[in-house]
């Protein structure tokens, strides 16, 4: 009877709805890969690239600020990047919005496209 209740609490703990865990597939996710992209087209090579361990889909924009300290929009870099966070960086003359995602595919494309 121990056996029984042993080998029920293994197969439990070894399965997910009736498959065992080596025959779950592995959900990848993938990126754009562009060096400059801008207003949906992309003027280098436009490709993909699969998120490896610790990788987000990343998004650099890249501003051109004014003289009045406005930021005006000037292209955007898509890629895979690891260890990516959100955060804004400011320049003197530029300012660099990265936005990372991970959540679907090619969810890195900007918004507004």
């Amino acid at each position: 009877m121990r056996f029984l209740f042993l080998l029920g609490t293994v197969f439990l703990l070894c399965s997910d709805e009736g498959e065992p865990h080596n025959a779950h597939k592995e959900t990848s996710v993938m990126c754009f890969r562009c060096k400059r992209y801008h207003l949906g087209w992309c003027y280098d090579f436009m490709s993909s690239c699969k998120l490896q361990h610790k990788q987000s889909c990343a998004t650099e924009n890249f501003y051109i600020l004014t003289h009045k300290g406005r930021s005006m929009y000037h292209y955007s870099k898509l890629s895979c990047m690891t260890n990516c966070e959100d955060i804004n960086f400011l320049g003197f003359e530029k300012r660099i919005e990265l936005i990372c995602c991970k959540h679907s595919n090619y969810c890195n494309l900007p918004e507004g496209v």
